[in-house]
């Protein structure tokens, strides 16, 4: 039998995309939530500095340790400032507010694993705490959690955390992907303004023109990536902002750029920190002008560790086949903000193929499609996770009984 109630799923699911929320502040995805799982016996926080959720599951298991321990599922919760295709089903009703990145998938997975869950309590040998987390895209609303004290939600810290990313527009041959190590790139933010003399464009001998700096500052930024930086731990910089002056035939005071850097260890990061704005600044001076530079660190790098993993690999397995999870060669080069809680706790952070048949743009994409027939799979191995990792870390011989099987999905 299962307790994945897959109608269900899609319903929230759809409910959760017709309203999405962008940020930290989600009063009506936050309401939704708290409705879907008031029947269930949870214990339960609500954020001081967020819309974000905490509730802690109390295993009955007859032969609880004394000390049990706990293990953390995350789902986020937050929209991005898209505009979705108008010709999407199902569609956004706010105005410039999508669900692109499949957030709201991510939070009825995490619904129809705790209510898994909540029925099998007589299997579960600790607890089980539900992080629901605003603010991924950028805002730091894992960070906030975390000083919230949701690691410690249960009593002793968790031992093991666990989430799941939809991803669309590149299938794979696998439902589940999974990769002990780097999984997911770091991210830092990089800033510089180049500040010369401005002046009329017919006379440049007169100013001190920030643009061709500016411009000569973006090739050298590219050429480190390739030559200051170990190809084994590689760093990519991308510009995506480049800002100067406000008519054709005037040299502006200054000219702004702004990068996306990903990297893949803590070491690249640190030494991306130390190289790119030394790079900014000795271009600038050598053309006689300064340039201000910001580097910001946003994520660190996503790792996952290899106990953890192989539990996920193993409840994949053991309740979808042989087949339905591969072990991935490479990081993602994208980032997420579960790193953050994964530098504090061990954990696994798993993908799931979720592209339509009909096809469909990529995450963060106006056209980006998900499949709703992923949402009992991603429950059931959520579930299926935390049953395996308890019994593991409660020292129980054996994993869980009675795994379900594909078959058993509603």
């Amino acid at each position: 039998m299962t307790h994945v109630d897959q109608a269900a799923l899609v319903r929230l699911r759809r409910e959760l995309h017709a309203e999405p929320e962008i940020g930290l502040a989600l009063p009506r995805t936050q309401r939704r939530l708290l409705d879907e799982i008031a029947d269930l016996p949870l214990e339960v926080s609500l954020g001081a500095a967020s819309s974000s959720i905490t509730a802690v599951l109390r295993g009955t298991h007859p032969e609880r340790p004394a000390q049990a321990p706990a293990v953390l599922l995350r789902a986020d919760m937050d929209a991005l400032p898209v505009s979705e295709d108008p010709a999407a089903d199902p569609r956004s009703a706010v105005p410039g507010a999508m669900h692109a990145c499949g957030h709201d998938l991510h939070m009825a997975m995490l619904v129809g694993a705790v209510r898994e869950l909540s029925a099998r309590r007589d299997e579960l040998r600790g607890d089980v705490v539900l992080m629901f987390q605003p603010g991924e895209e950028g805002w730091g609303g894992a960070r906030l959690m975390l000083d919230e004290g949701v690691l410690d939600a249960a009593g002793p810290r968790v031992g093991a955390a666990f989430a799941l990313h939809v991803f669309t527009g590149d299938p794979r041959p696998a439902r589940f992907g999974v990769r002990s190590g780097t999984a997911m790139a770091a991210a830092a933010a990089l800033s510089v303004r180049v500040v010369g003399r401005g002046g009329h464009g017919s006379a440049p001998q007169l100013a001190s023109d920030p643009v061709p700096t500016a411009a000569e500052t973006i090739l050298a930024l590219q050429s480190a990536t390739t030559r200051r930086f170990d190809a084994l731990d590689p760093v990519v910089v991308t510009i995506g902002e480049v800002h100067a002056g406000t008519a054709r035939n005037i040299i502006p005071d200054s000219a702004e750029l702004h990068a996306t850097v990903r990297s893949f260890s803590h070491a690249g990061q640190a030494r991306a920190a130390e190289v790119l704005p030394a790079v900014a600044r000795g271009v600038a001076a050598a053309h006689g002008q300064e340039a201000e530079v910001e580097f910001r660190t946003e994520f660190p790098p996503l790792v996952n560790d290899a106990e953890n993993t192989a539990t996920a690999i193993a409840a994949a397995r053991a309740r979808f086949g042989a087949d339905a999870i591969e072990e991935l060669p490479h990081p993602k080069t994208a980032s997420e903000d579960f790193a953050e809680v994964l530098a504090e706790v061990p954990g696994v952070f798993v993908f799931v193929d979720a592209t339509p048949a009909a096809g469909s743009g990529y995450n963060h994409s106006p056209q980006a499609a998900y499949d709703d027939a992923v949402l009992g799979d991603g429950a059931a191995l959520a579930a299926e996770f935390a049953l395996r990792r308890l019994a593991e870390l409660s020292g129980a011989d054996g994993a869980p009984t009675h795994p379900l099987t594909r078959n058993d999905r509603a």
